[in-house]
């Protein structure tokens, strides 16, 4: 084989290489994006059930408070009011303390 021959066997392999390269670095391109598109996808999903849960937890939190019923109301105040009466009779029994 003469050296021109030579030159163009390597020059053809490693053109058939680089050919070669390029199809696989398509198919990984290809796959990198399919991925990228599942990516997408579930962070569209997963923001919808985001959306989603947010409207149900402020749902639940008016449910709640229109929850309360006045017997629950005079609950809240009669235990409100013992609670007063137990600290005005810590406050006198200070006062009297102090007075000594």
């Amino acid at each position: 084989m003469s050296s021109n021959e030579q030159i163009i066997a390597v020059f053809q392999t490693r053109v058939r290489d680089m050919l070669e390269r390029f199809k696989q670095l398509k198919q990984e391109n290809a796959d990198l994006l399919k991925t990228v598109e599942k990516n997408e996808q579930d962070i569209k999903d997963l923001r919808a059930q985001l959306a989603q849960a947010d409207n149900d937890y402020n749902a639940l939190k008016l449910a709640k408070m229109v929850e309360i019923t006045d017997g629950d109301l005079e609950t809240a105040k009669s235990r409100i009011s013992q609670m007063v009466r137990d600290i005005n009779k810590c406050i006198a029994i200070l006062s009297d303390e102090q007075e000594q």
